[in-house]
């Protein structure tokens, strides 16, 4: 018996054995096929409900599996799951295509479509409608059929160079360590950091230290190891992935990718990839993205130059080092930082006790939208370290399940996001709650010590969680427009708006609390950490808009087929942002996962643009109080509840009352002189 294919609720992890994916899947998509089939085969005339109600509800097994599928091929995966992954990457384009381009399907929708005005249909109901007519038309229904072909032939090949993309990074990560048997070697490492480099090196059967690219391993090296050239040489390892001459080169992969995806938005009757995706966005069209991202590029870099500038001379004074690299960057930064702020990173983690800043996370969620969790051991996890919590609101009503996968391990890809299991929809009358998940690589707890946060993972967790938030209070009719379904640059309004609670006085003292003595974080560290928050922020942003343009310049380039050297096109798009040396044996591009692997192709602005978002919201919050019930009630009825049923800008205009206004933003980052 296949567990896939039974009938679930919360997914079945350790019943599932790699062999089971293939023929689930397999039969997932003869489902979904056969639900597609029901919608073409029906003899009554097209509308709303034969059609698109019945497309939204179609391979809803298929959607199921795949999460569970996918998901594990992000937090843990293996030789077996990535080598399924790419043989099903293909049938699953091909599904997506078949059912793209099946005429008999896209006649019965464009036949409801050109009914709208007549349908009386509710704003979410019109919203569902244009989205399915779109997503036909802007997957090819409306091409010839030599050109149906070619949009499949590229579609596939784009499935599999993404994945490789992908492995080719993680085995990159996975492959480097930089192991020191002289302790002279750490000088500078906080303990802990010292005690997980050490532990690493036991699991490896080594004797001394071995520090790697995963973050909670390479970041505190890079801050606060003392011996320059070992920091170059992790810099340049970690800056080096998927630019070597190896098997795991993803330079020709790049350009495979840009030339595919430019290829494919030709086809489709667009100028470029960035004009393709941008039509479904806040943002509109490239020369907008452009324009914002200049505007904000002329205000932040005469701030980056003069920070520049200081943490050079601060460096030459120190350590008479005559020009500033990418490798003294983080290390003189926390340095500077310590000595005009004293405030010293080490010395707050004590305070950052995972399970108290879980526990954080928690409080603020329940004093501005009455959410309780209760941690529960009765659904099944893809990993012992995987926490599980049952959501329930102010009346005890069950709101979500919760995934927490907190730590870092060899089958786990970098960095942090959120996912959901099952998403929320109402379906037969039945409010079918969404089941979601949160993945982060902090550092682990060692022999001696717990979890202690850096406040840089803490602002992360605050960020999955907002995420998380938008996933599990979704209160939509239709799965297809739950939740984080919604424009690219509005999904992350939600998530960096929680983070501003982590500067607040009233919400640190809720959680921020001493390890060893259950002391509060005292006020002159949180002062201090208010004080310090804009800290080099005209690097900083100089550095999100440098990644911004560079994806912008990928996706907007009118030949990329011209385009031979990735190196060399990554200098150009980066010659108005750049502050350090350039590396010659370093490329971006090559590991820039959010853009090649992930969904942020053309969108990386959109950090950015929801930082505006996020700090004009904030504001609000701040004028009435940052746990006022007014606010955050309009915040989660408007913005969290809602998903994509309507035009993120009206969401936003209805919680604030008006556009947001980038006042907010530079005036918090310290760019507004």
């Amino acid at each position: 018996m296949n567990p896939l294919l039974q009938k679930f609720n919360t997914p079945p992890f350790s019943s599932i054995k790699e062999t089971d994916y293939k023929p689930a899947i397999k039969e997932a998509i003869a489902l979904a096929k056969a639900d597609i089939e029901a919608i073409t085969k029906n003899a009554e005339k097209p509308n709303f409900s034969n059609t698109i109600e019945a497309l939204d509800a179609a391979g809803e097994k298929l959607g199921r599996i795949t999460s569970i599928f996918f998901n594990l091929n992000s937090a843990e995966t293996n030789k077996e799951i990535q080598t399924i992954a790419k043989e099903i990457s293909p049938w699953l384009s091909e599904f997506k295509n078949d059912m793209m381009l099946n005429e008999a399907l896209f006649d019965r929708v464009k036949n409801v479509y050109e009914q709208r005005n007549n349908l009386n249909l509710s704003t979410e109901q019109q919203m569902l409608l244009e989205k399915n007519y779109k997503s036909f038309s802007r997957n090819g229904a409306n091409l010839a059929e030599n050109k149906k072909a070619e949009l499949r032939e590229i579609d596939t090949e784009l499935a599999k160079l993404s994945l490789q993309f992908g492995e080719n990074v993680l085995a990159e990560t996975n492959s480097f360590e930089m192991h020191l048997t002289n302790e002279n070697d750490l000088d500078g490492l906080p303990d802990n950091a010292k005690e997980a480099a050490r532990e690493i090196a036991k699991q490896r059967d080594k004797d001394g230290w071995i520090i790697t690219l995963d973050y909670p391993s390479y970041i505190p090296f890079m801050t606060y190891a003392k011996n320059r050239d070992l920091r170059k040489k992790l810099s340049i390892a970690f800056g080096k992935k998927g630019f070597q001459n190896n098997e795991f080169n993803n330079e020709e992969i790049v350009l495979n990718i840009v030339k595919l995806r430019h290829k494919r938005a030709n086809l489709l009757g667009y100028k470029s990839h960035a004009h393709f995706v941008l039509e479904e966005r806040m943002a509109e069209t490239p020369d907008k993205v452009f324009s914002f991202l200049h505007d904000l590029l002329e205000k932040a870099k005469p701030a980056a130059e003069e920070e520049f500038l200081k943490l050079e001379t601060y460096a030459k004074k120190l350590d008479n080092i005559d020009k500033l690299q990418k490798w003294d960057s983080a290390f003189y930064a926390e340095k500077l930082k310590k000595e005009l702020f004293n405030l010293d990173q080490e010395a707050l983690k004590p305070y950052f006790k995972l399970e108290n800043v879980i526990d954080g996370v928690f409080t603020v969620s329940e004093k501005l939208f009455g959410l309780q969790f209760e941690e529960i051991n009765s659904i099944d996890v893809y990993h012992k370290d995987v926490k599980t919590y049952n959501v329930t609101d102010k009346d005890g009503q069950f709101v979500s399940y919760l995934y927490a996968d907190f730590h870092p391990r060899s089958g786990k890809r970098n960095g942090a996001w959120m996912t959901s299991y099952k998403s929320q929809e109402i379906k037969n009358n039945v409010n079918e709650r969404p089941q979601v998940s949160i993945v982060c690589n902090f550092t682990k707890p060692t022999a001696s010590k717990p979890s202690l946060l850096t406040f840089n993972e803490v602002t992360t967790l605050f960020h999955e969680f907002g995420h998380a938030l938008h996933g599990m209070l979704a209160n939509t009719t239709y799965k297809s427009l739950s939740g984080t379904s919604v424009y690219w640059d509005f999904v992350e309004l939600p998530s960096q708006v929680l983070e501003n609670w982590c500067y607040e006085k009233e919400a640190l003292e809720l959680f921020a609390k001493h390890y060893e003595t259950g002391e509060t974080i005292p006020i002159e560290y949180i002062e201090k950490i208010k004080e310090s928050a804009s800290f080099n922020e005209g690097m900083q942003t100089l550095r999100q808009l440098s990644f911004g343009l560079l994806d912008m310049r990928w996706h907007t380039h009118e030949a990329p087929d011209t385009i031979n050297n990735v190196k060399l096109f990554e200098k150009e798009a980066f010659a108005t942002t750049q502050l350090y040396p350039d590396v010659e044996e370093n490329c971006m591009s090559t590991a820039f996962s959010h853009i090649f692997q992930g969904g942020y192709s053309a969108g990386y602005y959109s950090y950015k643009w929801a930082e505006v978002l996020d700090a004009d919201a904030f504001e609000y919050f701040q004028e009435k109080g940052i746990f006022n019930k007014e606010v955050a009630d309009k915040f989660k009825t408007h913005v969290l509840s809602k998903g994509g049923t309507e035009k993120p800008m009206d969401l936003y205009k209805r919680f604030r009352g008006q556009e947001p206004k980038p006042e907010a933003l530079l005036k918090r980052a310290g760019l507004l002189k």
